[in-house]
């Protein structure tokens, strides 16, 4: 029997790959429902190739345009819209893959967990905002959740089974964990002269050398800001401490992360830098299935390099560890902030130095406080979104 497929923020550059690999396997996979924002051309040639029973868009006026496309070619797909409509999809199927970018994925997602869908998690805010609520809604429903970032997946490839099933808690410290090592390609300005970033423009930040992402996601590559929140995410996903997790700098983007043990071993995950790898991993655990993704050359990659990340050069990574180390609600004003902040940068607001300065600034200004529930968690994200407009507004 085929399993029934939802995919959160399918025509971002992760739900373009998803269904990329899910075409090759039509025989496995069945896509029920699509959801997307905005990109409504987008989403329905989408609609017209994998015919889903459901389309959920953001906004009552994308839901107008997309059925007048999808009645022009006469398919049956019923259109919703809001964030209601995309926990309702996330609830109806067998797997999710939540590839929202952003806060607005931490709903949708939080839906499918305490419904007990298998979640392939590519959205990294929703651990990063309310890790142990999101954590603990896994573990009650028996949710399977299995990681999608290259990072997390390499990770999840590299521990012990027992460890790391798709189920958690997990123990990793009591199997011989000594740490993990998440690596960095250090985006497009590893090596540019700091006196240089100041006149860095939104286009130059987008053009990561190794993978193909979207605008957000690719800024948040060049601040590293993206590898802090892969830093909060380990901890919740692997169970790992924060004196545990180190970042390395690896420009090749080949050895995807590490696990180092107590007998000194270091296992390593390999491949080309394309997201279809760990989505044909994630999608067919623990099986194995072709993803497209070419095989790995090692006598023409000839070497790999690595160094210890400059916290000078990179203070959003800096940030991230301060906001896990303070806990509660500190990384949902952080990525918050990120968010207003990469927002203003794109749109040539303020300058990409300024990011982790509004960053920081609002971290200051929000009190961190514990919440019980997903509401406390929002009731934050939204004092830290004021803040940070209010700071932009000042300059």
């Amino acid at each position: 029997m085929k399993q029934k497929i939802t995919i959160l923020g399918s025509t971002g550059s992760i739900g373009v790959s998803t269904l990329d690999v899910i075409a090759r396997h039509s025989d496995r996979y069945q896509v029920v429902a699509l959801t997307a924002h905005s990109r409504v051309q987008e989403l329905a040639k989408q609609c017209m190739q994998f015919r889903p029973k459901v389309a959920v868009v953001g906004s009552a006026e994308a839901a107008s345009e997309l059925q007048s496309l999808l009645f022009a070619h006469d398919l049956n797909v019923s259109v919703l819209f809001g964030t209601a409509a995309m926990c309702e999809v996330a609830r109806d199927c067998d797997v999710v893959m939540a590839a929202i970018v952003g806060a607005a994925g931490l709903a949708p997602t939080m839906a499918a967990a305490e419904a007990g869908k298998k979640i392939l998690l590519a959205n990294k805010e929703a651990l990063v905002m309310s890790g142990q609520l999101f954590m603990d809604a896994v573990r009650l429903s028996g949710a399977v959740l299995l990681p999608i970032d290259s990072e997390h997946n390499a990770i999840f490839q590299c521990l012990p089974r027992q460890v790391c099933d798709g189920r958690y808690p997990s123990n990793s410290e009591q199997n011989g964990v000594s740490k993990i090592l998440l690596t960095a390609s250090g985006g497009p300005f590893l090596t540019t002269p700091l006196d240089s970033l100041r006149k860095v423009t939104p286009e130059q930040a987008i053009a990561h050398p190794n993978w193909v992402m979207g605008k957000k996601i690719s800024v948040d590559s060049a601040t590293m800001m993206n590898k802090g929140l892969e830093v909060i995410e380990a901890h919740w996903l692997f169970g790992i401490p924060v004196e545990k997790i180190e970042v390395l700098i690896h420009p090749q983007s080949v050895i995807h992360s590490m696990v180092s043990y107590v007998d000194g071993s270091m296992l390593a995950q390999l491949g080309n830098p394309d997201m279809r790898t760990p989505i044909a991993y994630g999608l067919a655990y623990p099986e194995r299935i072709s993803s497209g993704v070419a095989q790995l050359d090692m006598a023409k990659i000839a070497s790999l390099q690595f160094e210890q990340p400059d916290l000078k050069r990179f203070p959003c990574l800096a940030i991230c560890f301060d906001a896990l180390r303070a806990g509660d609600t500190a990384p949902a004003i952080l990525n918050a902030a990120n968010e207003v902040a990469v927002q203003a940068f794109l749109d040539k607001k303020i300058g990409f130095l300024m990011i982790p300065v509004l960053i920081s600034e609002v971290m200051s200004k929000i009190t961190n406080r514990r919440a019980t529930e997903l509401r406390g968690v929002m009731e934050q994200d939204l004092l830290a979104r004021e803040a940070a407009n209010q700071f932009i507004a000042m300059l």
